[in-house]
């Protein structure tokens, strides 16, 4: 589900790009300094770094190709690689950041000493998956009520060890990262209409999707018919999405 660059896109990333904007106007990095984006995908955060930080040069990397090929074409000014979070090698910054990465990887703790061994100033987001992620938050509702089943992939309960403030906070001083903080960040996610809300579940790429695309065609049509009754009003979809944000120094 992760080299599907464009059809990720069409379903969170788009709201990625307002996530960072806010991520980065709270970091408050001075201009001039090298960055490191793990977990870069489609190049949401680089994009964003390099527009508003300044930076004097920034890496991403991340594990999938298809992802990697999508940030190339559309973020220019950056070197893209493949590479892992729990595994930075040689690598160094002196800001690393990471958005909307941790909840999918494998060691978290792992990643975040590696974040920690080659930043300075080492900071990342992830969306709260239990109440704030309204547009993720409607699907697993309907897929649980639909498919008991669905709660071993509903994201709120499988990634509660991460998207939250205490465990981000726990993860950071962890590491032996100081002057630790953790803040929300809320960007709206405004859908056209109904089809614009749904069709991005279609995709198969991210978590809800892949998940929505192993279902019988009678379970995928009871969740989009309860989803539309709980939120097609024949316009548009007024929602929010909240991160949470952590930042630390070494």
């Amino acid at each position: 589900m992760w080299d599907l660059g464009d059809a990720y896109e069409r379903y969170v990333g788009r709201w990625s790009r307002p996530v960072a904007v806010e991520f980065l106007r709270w970091l408050a990095v001075p201009p001039g300094r090298t960055w490191l984006d793990v977990g870069c995908g489609t190049g949401a955060l680089t994009e964003t770094v390099l527009a508003h930080a300044h930076p004097a040069a920034i890496t991403g990397i991340d594990p999938s190709p298809g992802f990697l090929e999508l940030a190339r074409q559309h973020v220019h000014g950056a070197t893209f690689d493949v590479g892992t979070a729990v595994d930075l090698g040689d690598l160094e910054a002196d800001v690393v950041v990471s958005g909307l990465v941790l909840t999918f990887v494998p060691d978290v703790p792992r990643a975040v000493s590696e974040f920690a061994r080659v930043g300075s100033f080492v900071g990342s987001y992830v969306w709260d998956y239990s109440t704030g992620m309204q547009m993720m938050r409607y699907f697993w509702d309907a897929a649980r009520d639909v498919d008991p089943a669905a709660a071993e992939h509903d994201e709120g309960l499988c990634f509660a060890h991460v998207s939250g403030q205490d465990p981000l906070r726990d993860l950071w001083t962890g590491a032996g990262l100081k002057d630790v903080e953790v803040t929300g960040i809320v960007v709206p996610t405004v859908f056209r209409d109904f089809a614009d809300f749904w069709e991005p579940f279609l995709g198969g790429a991210g978590a809800a999707p892949a998940y929505f695309a192993t279902l019988p065609a009678d379970q995928q049509a009871a969740i989009r018919d309860l989803l539309a009754s709980r939120l097609d009003t024949g316009g548009p979809i007024e929602l929010t999405a909240r991160a949470w944000a952590v930042r630390g120094s070494r």
